[in-house]
């Protein structure tokens, strides 16, 4: 009796199939409007201008989601006009890099559902894609998180066009530096060729990039970078280093690693190790072993057991009292 009611239950509602096929999809769409009006009421979007101009103008373009989670945020700029539509962009960590280059996506992506955007006023051209070179969750057992990314790059150099966005984030890091360095930079060249090149934005810490030859020169690059406030331009105390967020034009010469590392609670010892090593390093000098009392304490284990057995005698010495010494050694 129960599967004949079912039965007739489900030959009656087929014959409306159609239309409640209809009515779920009005009530879906409506759901979408009446969710991006109150959102953009409650956090003041404004309405974007589309035009089948090819350019992007955004004033103090904010990010959707970003913004909701820290108590200020600090909104940027945006202008790709018809010269430097390839904009690399450097600053240390930390610094609000990949941020900006998701939310110029984000406010593109939402002008065209038919959303308000977060910012004061935006004028977004035409999009045919968003291609993403960001860095993928994706765990796959098969491919390499730089494999992930040579294939990203691959798609977006195969198929992006004139009216494409182009989103790269520390490309070529995940290599030998060399390595990096050359592909990024045959990447950026590769869309100087173009008539019209995509709007791209490039994030990057390969500051090597930056020098030499590597860049073909052309009005289509343009270097930004993420703004920060240091007390003197000469102090080299990490800690007096603030992040402004604020996109400038030209570019960064650190990347201020250890900052970061303060800042996300790496011990303060180590940080010290690190810059007594990069100074190391930069002034060509000899980096001096890390001591403390515990490996001062295991040198001498080490020494007085090599002692030891230079002083052992393979003929007349006793093995069995030679070894017995090495380890009292190692234990005391």
């Amino acid at each position: 009796m129960e599967r004949a009611i079912a039965r007739d239950l489900f030959s009656h509602i087929v014959l409306f199939s159609s239309h409640l096929t209809k009515v779920a999809t009005f009530a879906a769409e409506l759901d979408c409007f009446l969710s991006m009006a109150l959102v953009a009421r409650q956090n003041n979007y404004t309405r974007p201008l589309l035009t089948e101009e090819n350019l992007l103008d955004i004033k103090n373009g904010r990010h959707v989601l970003q913004e909701m989670t820290v108590d200020t945020f600090i909104p940027n700029d945006t202008k790709i006009l018809r010269d430097g539509r390839i904009n690399i962009i450097t600053g240390p960590n930390f610094s609000g890099k990949s941020i900006y280059i998701k939310q110029v996506a984000l406010i593109v992506f939402l002008s065209h559902i038919g959303s308000f955007v977060p910012a004061d006023a935006a004028t977004v051209g035409l999009t045919d894609r968003i291609f993403c070179a960001t860095g993928s969750r994706l765990m796959t057992a098969e491919q390499s998180t730089f494999m992930i990314d040579l294939h990203q790059i691959g798609m977006m150099l195969r198929h992006a066009t004139s009216r494409s966005l182009c989103l790269v984030d520390e490309f070529g890091k995940g290599t030998l530096t060399e390595d990096g360095i050359g592909l990024l930079a045959g990447t950026i060249n590769h869309f100087v060729t173009y008539d019209e090149p995509p709007k791209v934005l490039m994030c990057t810490h390969l500051m090597d990039l930056l020098q030499g030859h590597s860049l073909t020169k052309s009005e289509q690059i343009s270097f930004h970078t993420m703004s920060i406030l240091r007390p003197e331009d000469s102090s080299t105390c990490i800690e007096d280093i603030v992040f402004l967020y604020r996109l400038v034009p030209g570019h960064a010469h650190h990347s201020y690693g250890l900052h970061c590392a303060l800042l996300a609670g790496v011990p303060h010892e180590i940080v010290k190790r690190a810059a007594v090593v990069l100074d190391a390093v930069a002034n060509n000098k000899c980096i001096e072993r890390l001591c403390n009392d515990n490996i001062a304490a295991r040198d001498h284990q080490y020494k007085n057991a090599l002692e030891k057995l230079l002083e052992f005698h393979i003929d007349k010495g006793d093995l069995n009292q030679f070894f017995n010494d090495v380890f009292s050694l190692s234990l005391n």
